[in-house]
């Protein structure tokens, strides 16, 4: 019975599975070894891309709406009129709850 645990290392190309078992060699481990740790190193590679991407493109939509300032953002008069209101709405309610 082989063992649920191990890799499946068969390869259709003789020359590609001794060019694998050649560079495990060289490394000092198994070939599952050697593999798992490529295909490890591959897809950080290309998570590391996409992160890269993605903060360029945070970046540069940060900029866009710093530079534009949205017909929806409050003015500061009307940010100071909020903030009265919303002082005064609270003093209102602490009077009636006393």
């Amino acid at each position: 019975m082989t063992d649920p645990k191990a890799m499946n290392l068969r390869f259709p190309d003789p020359e590609q599975r001794a060019a694998i078992a050649a560079a495990a060699k060289q490394e000092g481990v198994s070939m599952q070894e050697y593999i798992l740790s490529a295909a490890y190193t591959r897809a950080t590679a290309v998570e590391q891309r996409f992160l890269e991407g993605f903060r360029e493109s945070m970046a540069r939509s940060g900029a866009v709406f710093t530079a534009e300032p949205s017909s929806i953002d409050a003015t500061p008069e009307e940010r100071a009129a909020e903030l009265e209101a919303r002082a005064g709405a609270e003093k209102q309610g602490r009077g009636r709850a006393a």
